[in-house]
């Protein structure tokens, strides 16, 4: 391949919408599309729908948004609780051990 031929030869205007932002930008690029939009200039583009764009990135709006996809935060808020229990728990019973333990070793004592 001669360099020349690096670049790709279907490189045109497309438009980029995050349907959750309500935010679209025009650039060019060589993303496949099979829909198109009609612009603000009157043309007509591909269009490239994405998920994430900077309009809905937290780095770029400065807030945290939580995308629970399928209950991953709930379901690791319940393992931290269960932890926490379990941990409670166990200190408890070990404490429980230990005066026991006290009270042994007094009555040997006396």
């Amino acid at each position: 391949m001669s360099k020349t031929e690096l670049h790709p030869k279907d490189y045109r205007f497309v438009v980029f919408s995050d349907e959750a932002a309500k935010f679209s930008f025009l650039t060019r690029s060589t993303a496949k599309s099979e829909e198109t939009i009609k612009w603000t200039d009157g043309k007509e583009y591909p269009l490239v729908k994405v998920q994430i764009s900077s309009a809905s990135h937290p780095f770029f709006t400065g807030e945290e948004k939580i995308i629970d996809t399928e209950g991953r935060v709930d379901r690791f808020k319940a393992r931290a609780k269960k932890a926490e229990a379990l941990k409670a728990a166990l200190s408890n019973k070990a404490n429980k051990a230990a005066k026991e333990a006290a009270k042994k070793a007094k009555k040997e004592e006396a």
